[in-house]
């Protein structure tokens, strides 16, 4: 797996320890969640709070006390390290990936900055 950027912070075998932009903010990781511009995450996860939510993926109340920050960023990063077989996209590869556009190649569907900001949120999520 290649995460953007040439200096990507070194992967541990289930967390990405290492931030990939400046701290995050909560409230812009809140918005990132439900955006359709951002992550757009509410289509397939539940959220206690928010009202409109899909059920594909897990129910994401108390992953904050569950996982790590670098758990949660390397799952928002490219979950296909954790599990190969998730329906959820890379949000922060460029690389390996299937069915992009042209117009997509080589970009990442959430900045670094984006990235960190659900973390942020998703982090307060206890």
């Amino acid at each position: 797996m290649i995460l953007a950027g040439c200096g990507a912070p070194p992967i541990q075998p289930d967390a990405l320890a290492m931030p990939l932009a400046a701290h995050g903010d909560p409230a812009r990781g809140r918005e990132a969640f439900v955006s359709r511009e951002g992550g757009h995450c509410v289509l397939c996860h539940a959220v206690r709070g928010i009202d409109v939510a899909g059920d594909v993926g897990p129910p994401l109340d108390g992953i904050g006390a569950r996982l790590t920050v670098g758990q949660i960023r390397l799952r928002i990063a490219d979950i296909s390290r954790v599990n190969p077989a998730a329906l959820m996209p890379a949000f922060y590869r460029t690389e390996d990936l299937r069915r992009v556009s042209s117009a997509y190649a080589g970009k990442t569907v959430l900045s670094a900055q984006q990235v960190e900001d659900l973390v942020a949120f998703l982090e307060t999520l206890r």
